[in-house]
């Protein structure tokens, strides 16, 4: 099983490492242990990770409070739980179907 994420009684964990001040937000595949993820908001007062967690609600078509950052608030590296996902994007559902 993959250490990058996992889908466990109907949440998603996700670890990632992340790319702020990109071009464009995106999932860039593994990183090590780690979901890489490009987003656009640069590391600045909180920006990056409000931007990140608002993009992954998005993504997995959830409420922004069902995205939860568990750790690394002040890292590159987080932690994110996501409740409920209604969608897994491709690029997810791609990894989790390698995983197992």
């Amino acid at each position: 099983m993959s250490l990058a994420l996992r889908l466990e009684q109907d949440r998603l964990y996700l670890n990632i490492y992340l790319q702020p001040k990109a071009s464009r937000d995106q999932f860039l595949g593994l990183h090590g242990d780690e979901l890489k993820v490009a987003i656009t908001a640069p590391p600045i007062d909180g920006k990056a990770n409000a931007h990140l967690l608002k993009w992954l609600a998005k993504q997995c078509r959830v409420a922004k409070f069902k995205v939860q950052l568990v750790a690394g608030d002040c890292s590159r590296h987080k932690r994110v739980v996501i409740e409920s996902p209604k969608e897994i994007p491709p690029a997810l559902a791609e990894l989790l179907a390698k995983s197992t």
